[in-house]
């Protein structure tokens, strides 16, 4: 069972993480279509995560390590999601 206080400490390094990456973002916009790009075309591949995470960490200034934080988690969910959605409206 983990503490209140390593929870918060979890949570706000998480917060921090994004931050980071929010800001890449906004300073270099054609990150998330090349994200997505990868993302589409490694979705069904054995590893997919391993397999995204080190093609963005190739790829865009975007640097994702091999031990995948809660944020790099998170991220690689959203690049998931994302994409299956694209692929429903068709």
């Amino acid at each position: 069972m983990t503490s209140p206080a390593s929870d918060i400490r979890n949570r706000d390094r998480i917060i921090e993480e994004l931050r980071v990456f929010i800001k890449k973002v906004l300073a270099e916009p054609e990150i998330i279509p090349e994200c997505l790009a990868i993302t589409r075309e490694l979705i069904d591949s054995d590893n997919a995560d391993a397999q995204i995470a080190e093609r963005i960490s190739a790829s865009t200034n975007v640097k994702i390590p091999a031990q995948h934080s809660d944020a790099d988690k998170l991220f690689l969910e959203l690049l998931r999601e994302t994409v299956r959605d694209e692929k429903a409206l068709y």
